[in-house]
């Protein structure tokens, strides 16, 4: 998970609609010139604009609040601003400490000289079975990852389950089976859990949370602080690919090409691009909120602006499809098997190489560059050459699909 807690010191606005990006293809040139510090680009419309609901009782995004208040709102499990206002009004107050006000997504504590990554993460997705995986391989993916975005090689995980009474014993069998699957391929040891049941209503059949421990054998401080002008960014394949597997299925929508998730575990991936020498100074996984969101982390914790290239961010046609039709931005969708790493521009052409090697990096390419910029602003060039900017999301677009 990430405790992040802001984005730039602006009003809460939201995107517009990007335009169709480019042709896949990995590249180095990026079309970013010497003017690439924000001009003053017009302010998007908010998110989280309600979605159709195409016949069914699910609808696309919730409601924003329209002020402050006194209870928890779906939006407050974002990932977004109100997530990031959450933490900083209860949580940061109550355990404020050195290690948790880095704010990355798993914790790098230093025991007798051995830098372990520590991690922990709840799993909430509906339905409970997706297309392309279901809460059980998607829970293990999900820590491995938070542990990976430190270079960690994970080592152990702990599972916890909240099971409703009257949940069918061959749901969970399939759910601890998939776990299990998904543990061994990535050679991680699922060592330790917990079970409780509730009363039937009291829970949506199963909540399974999950702590990862991993170790750091290597010196770099990977982290969301160290982006610096000149750093490019990476993406390591199609975006958006995750959430709405999950809104297809909750949609009942029936696709000439499926959408799966791309949930995976990128540890592996990020260990070999360890390997070349790189000097990766940041790397976050696009989970809740997506690409939009985790860019505007980086931007407020580096104190730097960002500018992407939208010709350069894959999107696959089904997926351009499905968020055409509920009225989404894809930069603000969930990935489950997606990695951001900022770099020096030196070294992009060594990290694009070693990602392309995996299944899972094989469409990386860089889609965008860091700049001076005191607002910290996330802009987006757009495919007809004007510039936006892309905040962080407010409320909930996207309710429980991780």
């Amino acid at each position: 998970m990430s405790f992040d807690v802001g984005g730039p010191d602006t009003a809460p606005h939201t995107p517009q609609r990007s335009a169709r990006p480019g042709e896949p293809g990995a590249r180095l040139e990026t079309g970013f010139g010497p003017d690439t510090a924000p001009h003053t680009p017009q302010r998007s419309a908010r998110p989280g604009e309600p979605g159709a609901r195409l016949g069914t009782s699910f609808a696309a995004s919730c409601p924003l609040p329209l002020g402050g208040g006194d209870r928890i709102l779906l939006g407050h499990g974002s990932g977004g601003k109100m997530t990031a206002e959450l933490i900083a009004r209860c949580f940061l107050p109550a355990f404020r400490n050195e290690v948790l006000e880095k704010l990355d997504d798993q914790a790098v504590v230093e025991i007798n000289g051995v830098r372990l990554a520590f991690t922990t993460d709840a799993y909430v997705v509906t339905p409970l079975f997706f297309p392309g995986g279901d809460i059980g391989d998607l829970a293990v993916h999900g820590t491995v990852n938070d542990l990976a975005m430190s270079g960690a090689r994970p080592l152990f995980l702990a599972a916890s389950f909240i099971l409703e009474e009257g949940f069918a014993l061959a749901d969970l069998d399939r759910i601890v089976t998939s776990m299990r699957k998904a543990a061994e391929a990535a050679s991680i040891l699922i060592v330790t859990g917990d079970t409780k049941v509730v009363d039937r209503g009291k829970a949506d059949g199963c909540f399974i949370t999950t702590t990862g421990l991993g170790v750091i054998e290597h010196a770099r401080a990977i982290s969301a602080d160290r982006a610096r002008p000149g750093d490019v960014v990476i993406l390591s394949g199609p975006i958006a690919e995750h959430g709405m597997a999950i809104m297809a299925a909750r949609a009942d929508l029936e696709l000439e090409t499926p959408v799966a998730s791309d949930t995976a575990a990128l540890h592996r991936l990020v260990l070999d691009v360890l390997a070349t020498g790189a000097d990766v100074h940041c790397l976050r996984d696009p989970t809740r909120g997506g690409v939009a969101t985790a860019l505007n982390e980086l931007a407020h914790r580096s104190a730097v602006g960002i500018v992407l290239d939208e010709a350069a961010i894959p999107v696959s046609e089904p997926v351009r499809g499905v968020c055409e039709l509920l009225g989404l931005d894809p930069l603000y969708v969930a990935n489950e098997g997606k990695l951001l790493a900022v770099v020096p521009e030196a070294d992009a052409a060594r990290v694009l190489e070693a990602m392309q090697r995996h299944p899972e990096g094989r469409q990386a390419r860089v889609v965008g560059v860091v700049v001076q910029d005191d607002a910290r602003l996330v802009v987006l060039k757009t495919t007809v050459g004007g510039r936006r900017i892309v905040d962080m999301l407010q409320g909930e677009q996207l309710p429980r699909i991780c």
